[in-house]
């Protein structure tokens, strides 16, 4: 385990975490967004880019609902490692060359801020993109957002917490809970 994450306050964040969306609640946003997507690009032959490693859930989640021709790639970004506030964006592994001339399905675990897709899309758009939509397991209620105001498509609206749960982390553990839950005070 991390140094810096020890298993008492892992222990101790679980414990104390508040379930906001269990897994019926998730498995029905999903279904519905599925149904959305599928309307707008099921005749496009999208490439599909999950966002690592907290879009990896929401990602097999939707594959498993999309069933037309299509594409998977990913991309990584982060801004938060082991904090519970983000940082400076550091590129892990930026969106591949494929990208051009695509309808591309950039799938995430949230919007927040929406500093990070912002940086996405524009990155595949600067690769020549023919057009970039995004898909987010859950958009946080936030205001004032200082990227991506909102998402072409959402499977569930949640109160603006620390979240974990189904790809979203706790200093990079508890993305496989059976839920998600709101983290009650951040360690």
């Amino acid at each position: 385990m991390s140094k810096q994450v020890s298993s008492e306050e892992l222990d101790r964040v679980r414990a104390s975490a508040r379930c906001l969306a269990d897994a019926a609640t998730i498995a029905r946003g999903v279904d519905r967004m599925a149904v959305e997507i599928t309307e707008k690009l099921s005749q496009t032959t999208p490439l599909v880019l999950g966002v690592m490693t907290g879009g990896l859930v929401p990602l097999s989640m939707l594959l498993q609902r999309l069933d037309f021709p299509l594409q998977v790639d990913y991309t990584q970004l982060t801004r938060y490692g082991l904090h519970t506030t983000g940082g400076e964006l550091r590129w892990i592994k930026r969106p591949p060359e494929a990208v051009r001339g695509r309808t591309v399905l950039v799938v995430d675990d949230l919007l927040d801020h929406g500093i990070t897709l912002s940086a996405i899309v524009e990155a595949c758009q600067e690769l020549g993109a023919a057009e970039v939509l995004t898909a987010v397991l859950v958009t946080k209620q936030v205001e004032n957002r200082a990227g991506l105001a909102s998402t072409d498509f959402s499977a569930l609206s949640l109160p603006d917490a620390y979240l974990f749960g189904y790809g979203m982390d706790y200093k990079t553990f508890l993305r496989n809970a059976p839920g998600i839950f709101a983290v009650a005070d951040e360690t």
